[in-house]
């Protein structure tokens, strides 16, 4: 994405309360001063500009894929927006997601959408540790799928083990043999956060936490 893209992306994610800033404690224990939570999009105008930024991800990733799978749940919304927008562009492709427990009745099945046999792409929408995502490529792999790579909206950037480098994303790119990309990252937070001086509903001692927080836990 251009700067000015990019901009547009962390305005639009403050302004859906999808970004937060504060004291949150994250399930690691750890206490972060924001806190990211794609699942606060709840309208129809900026679930389509979050497809808009994930397809051109998406493109911009040069894979061949036949399908985007969202894990459930976060996921599935993700996956449709982005073949909607990618359909726009021309490049119209499907859509599947896992359900949390199989369906033994009806259509049956583990999966919702096209089929899981192709080369997919996963969406999802911040990587901290990877497992959620490691789970999705395990269920694409197990039914038969290729998979092409993973986008997610946010790189928290945070190191693996605390002195050593090598973020999740890395770590997982290695481990999964695809590359594994981000619509943001959190230095793009953060220089957003200095060119906006403390506006967008944060105080101005948010970007000076957050860049303590990086010193001590990222990579960049």
């Amino acid at each position: 994405m251009s700067s000015a893209d990019t901009r547009a992306l962390v305005s639009l994610l403050i302004e859906q309360s999808v970004l937060k800033f504060g004291a949150f404690t994250l399930k690691s224990g750890r206490e972060s001063p924001y806190f990211f939570n794609l699942g606060a999009i709840s309208t129809g105008a900026a679930i389509s500009r979050l497809g808009d930024a994930y397809a051109q991800a998406a493109l911009d990733l040069d894979r061949p894929f036949d399908a985007v799978f969202g894990p459930a749940y976060k996921g599935i919304p993700i996956a449709v927006a982005t073949a909607s927008a990618l359909a726009d562009r021309g490049a119209d492709c499907g859509w599947v997601f896992n359900r949390k427990e199989a369906k033994d009745h009806g259509e049956g099945g583990q999966f919702v959408g096209a089929p899981v046999t192709g080369r997919l792409l996963l969406v999802d929408d911040v990587l901290t540790a990877g497992t959620a995502v490691r789970e999705a490529a395990g269920l694409i792999r197990a039914a038969g799928g290729e998979l092409m790579g993973v986008l997610i909206a946010l790189d928290r950037q945070e190191r693996v083990v605390a002195d050593e480098p090598g973020t999740a994303v890395s770590r997982l790119a290695e481990e999964l043999s695809v590359p594994v990309r981000s619509l943001l990252t959190l230095q793009d937070v953060i220089e957003y956060l200095d060119l906006k001086g403390g506006g967008d509903n944060h105080p101005p001692e948010t970007l000076e936490a957050i860049r303590a927080y990086q010193a001590a836990y990222c990579d960049r």
